[in-house]
């Protein structure tokens, strides 16, 4: 069946939230997909930094098979083993207490708003006002209501106002925006280390390690949203341990499933036996399946030493793109972390995104209006880098 049939079809089909590329991928192995005409795509958007292992890794597709064959679901009354075991390994990683398995990182993220909510309920045995959280101008955590309440963009909340109160917002790397929002109501802060969505914006040492001490002198929740910068993408497992600054709460989704929907909110100290039995739940999240494949997961990592392959990668793609931005005018700005970087232009990114794409074979994904996000496959190498880069420089070379 032709592409262009087969896109067609959904248009008529799938609901239009969604403004697609021309596309129809059918296939992937590595860091390539291959859509329904047999074209070959190097990818260095991962699925939007899903597939850290990238298409086809055999020990992890054996891993969900051999699991699919045994046990998919089996509700959260009874226990499971495969999930027992990834959230032993994901607490491992991270040094927290306790894990909670969701079906995406918008769910992890609503369930970190209510562990802050019951925590200051349970200090203030509900004799106060619903406790407010502090979030960040720019930031994105998610698209249901309650992640949508603390994502730093007015554009994505207006047209579904009212949302969820008691939200303030500071500016990212701004501490002093931050201290003028505590009051006697505030619960928690939340914030990515890494602002993706946001235009890939690090967090500076200074801001972090003072948010985390303002959290500490104001008996406050630190919930830190590692969705997209975690699982080993910043050149740490999660990109908090570049600073040292553990989290309260922390959010993981994204290649931690690599394509299977799959995420967690972890809690540790005061915040991890905040909530009680009935205070929050799932169907699917943390069954057999996807925790069979969160922990082939983490083992990979382990084992292949991911996390030390994204610091050689992601040294050697700075260096890349560093010489890119010398050589074109249209690019004004580089910033990031290991394998999540991002190249600042002074024209719209969109339309180089699609260029890319259809002209090239590039899988490339903007970040806010000027902003080429690149995420790829955290098991990329030096040559992949290379051809990414004569690929986009031929682009660039007409825009």
């Amino acid at each position: 069946m032709a592409d262009k049939e087969m896109m067609e079809r959904a248009e008529h089909v799938l609901y239009k939230t969604y403004n697609r590329f021309p596309v129809v991928f059918d296939h992937g192995k590595g860091v390539r997909l291959y859509d329904t005409e047999g074209q070959e795509y190097l990818d260095f958007g991962a699925g939007i930094a899903v597939m850290g292992l990238g298409y086809g890794d055999e020990e992890y597709t054996q891993a969900v098979k051999e699991q699919l064959d045994k046990l998919t679901h089996i509700s959260n009354l009874f226990y499971n083993a495969p999930s027992v075991r990834a959230g032993e390994k994901l607490l491992a990683a991270s040094g927290m207490d306790k894990v909670f398995f969701t079906n995406s990182g918008t769910e992890a993220v609503e369930g970190a708003l209510k562990i802050a909510r019951r925590y200051y309920y349970n200090k203030t045995h509900g004799n106060a006002p619903a406790g407010e959280i502090i979030a960040m101008n720019r930031s994105f955590h998610g698209r249901s209501l309650g992640a949508l309440s603390v994502t730093g963009n007015a554009h994505y909340r207006e047209p579904f106002a009212p949302l969820i109160p008691g939200i303030r917002f500071a500016d990212f790397n701004d501490l002093d925006s931050v201290k003028a929002r505590i009051n006697e109501n505030t619960c928690a802060i939340i914030m990515e280390p890494i602002q993706g969505e946001g235009g890939v914006y690090p967090a500076t040492e200074e801001f972090i390690k003072g948010v985390r001490e303002l959290c500490d002198a104001h008996d406050l929740l630190l919930i830190l949203d590692e969705i997209q910068c975690g699982m080993g993408r910043s050149g740490e497992m999660f990109a908090w341990q570049h600073y040292g600054v553990k989290p309260d709460v922390m959010t993981v989704a994204k290649a931690l499933g690599n394509g299977l929907p799959v995420g967690a909110f972890l809690a540790c100290g005061k915040a991890a036996s905040a909530m009680i039995p009935g205070d929050h739940g799932t169907t699917y999240g943390g069954n057999p399946l996807v925790g069979a494949g969160a922990e082939a997961v983490l083992d990979i990592f382990e084992r292949r030493r991911i996390v030390e392959h994204v610091r050689e990668m992601g040294a050697y793609l700075w260096e890349k793109l560093e010489e890119l931005m010398a050589s074109s005018e249209t690019v004004c700005g580089h910033r990031g972390m290991g394998l999540i970087q991002g190249l600042e232009f002074t024209v719209p990114a969109g339309p180089i995104v699609s260029k890319a794409l259809l002209e090239e074979r590039l899988v490339l994904i903007s970040a806010g209006e000027k902003v080429i996000r690149f995420v790829p496959p955290l098991v990329i190498e030096k040559a992949d880098v290379d051809e990414m880069v004569k690929r986009l420089g031929r682009v660039l070379e007409h825009i």
